[in-house]
């Protein structure tokens, strides 16, 4: 069973399972697609993490799939240029893309299938035409006042209907390159020289030393109790550990006591504000020590303000095989559109992560040469009850913690489907002015709004709310998944 955010990626998916491929293969073949078909969320200049659960190990492994800042990118050199924070989009925000060599440490280990017939579905739609979802044509007209001035972006991605049909064949050169001479085509030769030269026409620091030795890393997940069920989360530089620390919090709470909308909300809003004070903390732990332990303890009422809530257009896919073997995979192009930044003659749109970096020399997650930005991306995997193994996740930026626990909610307190558990109505901790977001359709949406001051309804299915994936297997061989209606994603069971 797939699930995935887009029906193209989900039947391109679902199509490597009846050809004999397993997970992993089923889920790089079906983020290829969404590469394509969802240019605003997600591209292979992007970020990857996953976590794999092969069939008959105790516990996932965490595939983290981040790229690096370029080894001149340094506070001097961009405080030098008059600025005093990176900017959100253009060649400054733009990090190694980590995803293509992702791909490659995945299939290394756990693929059973070469890379080139996995590619070509996607290069397929690209060389071709790919249809414009509601989601994708809903973001191109939101975003049509900057990607403008992006002339290559605004040729790739100009504003167009729901149903209308793009294309970017030199996109799917460059996917059929890598799928035929492998995934170093994308770090070393003409596309990595692409990429830098790109970046540093625009003031970035990319070289194409930074681009050839990028690698990825495999380590284990964090692990949080929650209702019984044991949750795992990748560890830092992502939020992993918000995620968990959020679970752990809540965790104390009966479940009778969050059953409704106002108890949900003023705990959350309670939970959310200590983990979120910790949230500074979060850094590579390859460049500054960072401690997991306030997160994951309940009793640490955290310090510190949380500074502004980061947006986050992104995509998650949950995959099981026939073997038993799942896939929880989050991939981004950060911001929507990411940088803006198309690398020349290669159709590749680049993402914006590296604007997470802050210039205050004092903040662990200070910009710094060779370095993995804090990251937004936490693909997520549980152990319940009765040998049942979940796979999921999902958009939100900031907010995916608070999506997990409402998923998770659904599933264990409520007995829910995973179907039944996404499609619940949601609410969010807010950006100031507002403290709340609550879905207008939320059975309980009168008394939140009521009972938290400054709490604000938001029109079902708005994407600060995220999308979700998920698939539950089971110990008999079963499966059940779940697609957010709020996107327009698609569960095949093969």
């Amino acid at each position: 069973m797939i699930a995935t955010p887009h029906p193209l990626a989900s039947e391109a998916g679902a199509q490597v399972l009846r050809d004999g491929g397993n997970a992993v293969d089923a889920a790089i073949c079906a983020d290829a697609v969404l590469c394509v078909c969802l240019p605003d969320m997600t591209s292979i200049g992007g970020d990857l993490f996953a976590q794999v659960w092969p069939a008959g190990r105790e516990r996932p492994l965490v595939l983290m799939g981040g790229g690096r800042s370029g080894a001149d990118a340094t506070i001097e050199r961009v405080r030098g240029m008059g600025l005093d924070a990176l900017p959100s989009r253009g060649p400054l925000s733009i990090t190694v893309p980590g995803t293509v060599e992702a791909w490659g440490r995945l299939l290394e280990r756990f693929g059973s299938l070469g890379l080139a017939p996995l590619l070509e579905p996607a290069a397929a739609l690209a060389d071709s035409v790919y249809p414009v979802s509601p989601v994708l044509a809903a973001d191109l007209s939101a975003n049509a006042d900057w990607l403008c001035l992006e002339p290559a972006a605004w040729r790739l991605w100009p504003p167009v209907s729901a149903g209308m049909v793009l294309r970017n064949p030199a996109l799917a050169a460059v996917l059929r390159e890598i799928g035929q001479r492998g995934v170093g085509r994308f770090y070393q030769g003409e596309v990595a020289e692409a990429i830098v030269d790109t970046v540093r026409a625009g003031g970035g620091f990319l070289t194409m030393a930074d681009l050839a030795g990028h690698r990825s890393s495999w380590c284990d997940p964090l692990e949080v109790s929650f209702r019984g069920a044991t949750v795992y989360e990748p560890p830092p530089p992502t939020q992993g550990c918000v995620a968990a620390g959020l679970l752990a919090r809540l965790d104390r709470h009966p479940a009778e006591e969050i059953a409704d909308g106002l108890g949900l909300a003023r705990a959350l809003a309670l939970a959310v504000a200590v983990v979120d004070s910790l949230r500074p903390r979060l850094a590579d732990p390859e460049v500054v020590p960072v401690d997991v332990g306030p997160f994951l303890d309940p009793d640490d009422e955290g310090d510190g303000e949380p500074g502004t809530p980061l947006e986050g257009d992104t995509i998650a896919l949950s995959v099981a095989d026939e073997e038993g073997t799942l896939v929880s995979m989050v991939q981004s192009v950060a911001g929507a559109f990411g940088s803006g930044v198309v690398a020349r003659d290669t159709g590749i749109l680049l993402h914006n992560r590296g604007s997470g970096f802050r210039l205050d020399p004092s903040a662990p997650n200070r910009l710094e040469p060779r370095k993995r930005p804090a990251h937004t991306l936490a693909p997520a995997m549980a152990a319940l009850a009765r040998s049942r193994r979940l796979a999921f996740g999902t958009m939100g930026g900031e907010a995916q913690p608070q999506i997990q626990v409402q998923i998770l909610r659904g599933i264990l307190d409520r007995g829910l489907d995973p179907q039944a558990a996404i499609a619940l109505s949601r609410l969010r901790t807010a950006a100031p002015p507002a403290s709340l977001w609550v879905e207008a359709d939320h059975p309980d949406a009168r008394e939140v709004l009521r009972g938290v001051p400054g709490a604000t309804p938001l029109a079902p299915g708005d994407l600060r709310l995220g999308h979700a994936q998920a698939v539950l297997a089971s110990a008999d061989g079963s499966w059940s998944g779940g697609v957010d209606p709020r996107a327009d994603g698609l569960v095949v069971e093969v």
